[in-house]
């Protein structure tokens, strides 16, 4: 049951990141037709405790749109996208940053990256040692 609640708020908040910026379009100038149908880069970010995605139940999720600005529920959208965009949208690129000092408590965490990045589709789940480490990986991606 916990899986089939995290695929469906996933896929809600999806549904919300990808059709949200088009919800304008209707009541656009006629004159100014869309460049696309769907924003191509769109992603849903979760993050929980727990070994994996399927064990962990969602404790936060926020949205991430990068197309044509930076937007959504993210707290740091532009410097998210800006860190994204530094490592051409591989999340797994993300390294720690220098000077990050974390404790060795294990508490895993694992941050769940779904959506699309500039036309291509995202899935990834991580899982790290505890919150700190999670912070210091891709401080702007992962900072919500």
């Amino acid at each position: 049951m916990r899986n089939t609640a995290r695929w469906a708020m996933t896929l809600g908040l999806t549904a919300t990141a990808v059709c949200g910026p088009l919800s304008g379009a209707a009541l656009a100038d006629p004159g100014q037709a869309p460049t696309a149908l769907y924003a191509p880069s769109a992603l849903v970010l979760t993050v929980g405790h727990g070994e994996s995605a399927v064990a962990a139940t969602p404790e936060r999720a926020v949205t991430l749109t990068c197309f044509p600005k930076a937007s959504g529920t993210h707290p740091v959208a532009g410097s998210a996208c800006a860190q994204l965009r530094g490592v051409g949208g591989d999340i797994r690129a993300l390294t720690a940053g220098e000077g990050a000092f974390c404790t060795k408590q294990y508490d895993p965490v694992v941050v769940t990256v779904d959506g699309v990045w500039q036309g291509q589709r995202v899935s990834y789940e991580r899982t790290f040692s505890n919150e700190c480490v999670k912070n210091a990986h891709g401080s702007g991606v992962f900072a919500f």
